[in-house]
């Protein structure tokens, strides 16, 4: 499923851009904002992997879009980084401008975060590509991670401090899906499930899964998932819970774990600018 975008370098792009920019380059930059915490790192677009140690700085709260704003500038200038910059929001996002915000700031609804960030970065809007966190993290997944070579319907859903989702029909993208917030037993599916839930009300792993299975059997009655990918920062303990859930459905951990959201952040803006 490999693909390309044309070559398209903005004309305003700047010189240090066009340089990190060169044919050929294998090297972008992936910003995922979370619930609780700002992550980015330089990434190896090639091997779908992080090209170093990212940083990680705590979600300013409120978590505005100013002060959003403010961090990822920070985290870019601490990597000095000059070239285009993909960034993850936990939101709807369509042409650059977020629609809704289910775990951030609710100043969120209808700004421009394309702009916001363009400004901040000191770049033009072209070079800064914003998506959902959960489709970003599903680019990566399907690229290099678990579902590598799978067709059918995949679903990526991320647990932390929502349940995130990505929806793949042999290996595109249905974008913007919002599956966290089914509601399931009266409750915003999110409320029940995600792995904030499981430390706020300090569950035990059988207690935790159990609410996960409730969930995922609601989701496959609803579209009859092919593959399920459970990513998120509790995928690095899945031993601990996949083995209990009891659904239908093939369910596998990320192989980028929580590296995802940055992997596939930087794997868009890369392809908006670079050729093979």
């Amino acid at each position: 499923m490999r693909s390309r975008m044309p070559y398209r370098l903005a004309n305003s792009a700047t010189e240090s851009s066009r340089k990190d920019l060169g044919m050929g380059t294998t090297r972008g930059f992936g910003v995922d904002v979370g619930g609780s915490g700002i992550k980015g790192c330089l990434v190896d677009v090639q091997a779908g992997a992080l090209d170093g140690e990212r940083l990680r700085i705590p979600t300013p709260q409120p978590s505005t879009p100013d002060a959003v704003a403010d961090v990822i500038a920070e985290i870019v200038d601490k990597f000095d980084w000059h070239g285009p910059v993909g960034v993850t929001l936990p939101c709807v996002v369509t042409g650059g401008t977020a629609r809704t915000a289910a775990n951030v700031d609710k100043g969120w609804i209808g700004t421009d975060a394309a702009a916001l960030f363009a400004e901040r970065l000191g770049r033009s809007r072209d070079e800064v590509l914003v998506l959902n966190d959960a489709d970003a993290a599903g680019l990566a997944e399907m690229r290099y991670g678990a579902g590598v070579g799978r067709s059918g319907t995949v679903v990526l859903l991320t647990f932390g401090t929502g349940i995130g989702s990505a929806v793949f029909l042999d290996g595109k993208l249905v974008p913007n899906t919002e599956l966290g917030h089914l509601e399931v037993d009266g409750h915003d599916a999110e409320t029940r499930a995600a792995a904030s839930v499981k430390d706020e009300l300090d569950l035990s792993w059988e207690e935790w899964a159990a609410r996960v299975t409730r969930y995922i059997r609601a989701l496959e009655d609803l579209i009859w998932p092919d593959l399920i990918i459970a990513g998120g920062g509790v995928s690095k303990k899945a031993h601990k819970w996949l083995p209990l859930l009891d659904v239908r459905t093939e369910v596998v951990p990320a192989t980028l774990k929580n590296d995802a959201g940055i992997v596939g952040a930087a794997i868009a803006v890369h392809e908006r600018f670079v050729v093979d």
